[in-house]
């Protein structure tokens, strides 16, 4: 019955991977650790749930008593900044792309964001980055904050 469960988690996973085009590796790489938390940035999650950022960001703002802030957090200009550093992102200045900062989630903020999404993709993909937000494998312990000198 274990086995079973674990199958069933492991193609759930590739399904919703190849439903976006995504490897497990590629979203293990977009799980990041800001101010402690391991957190996945919105765009990143819109992409995973098949939706505009801008759908994902209104229903947020429609149940924003559902995302207190250990769920969902909006970045700082420097936390933006050595993010996008990080993972070596083109400016956007003059070229479009975000005019705001982006919001984060937790792994609380993806378990809500699937719930006020209410889909079954939402739920695979909840239940994916949360086994790869609990696994704390080196490729999240990468650090952002970058202010605190570590």
């Amino acid at each position: 019955m274990r086995k079973r469960r674990l199958l069933d988690w492991l193609f759930g996973i590739l399904e919703v991977a190849l439903d976006c085009c995504m490897s497990l590796s590629e979203v293990s790489h977009r799980i990041h650790l800001i101010r402690g938390h391991r957190v996945m940035l919105d765009s990143d999650l819109a992409e995973l749930y098949g939706v505009p950022t801008r759908q994902l960001n209104l229903a947020v703002q429609r149940n924003a008593e559902r995302f207190p802030d250990d769920f969902m957090f909006l970045l700082t200009v420097e936390e933006y900044r050595n993010l996008k550093f990080q993972i070596e992102t083109s400016s956007s200045e003059g070229h479009g792309g975000r005019r705001k900062l982006p919001k984060v989630f937790t792994e609380q903020g993806v378990a809500m964001l699937s719930s006020v999404l209410r889909s079954e993709r939402a739920k695979m993909v909840f239940d994916a980055i949360r086994q790869l937000m609990a696994t704390g494998s080196p490729v999240t312990q990468k650090k952002i904050d970058g202010l605190s000198g570590e």
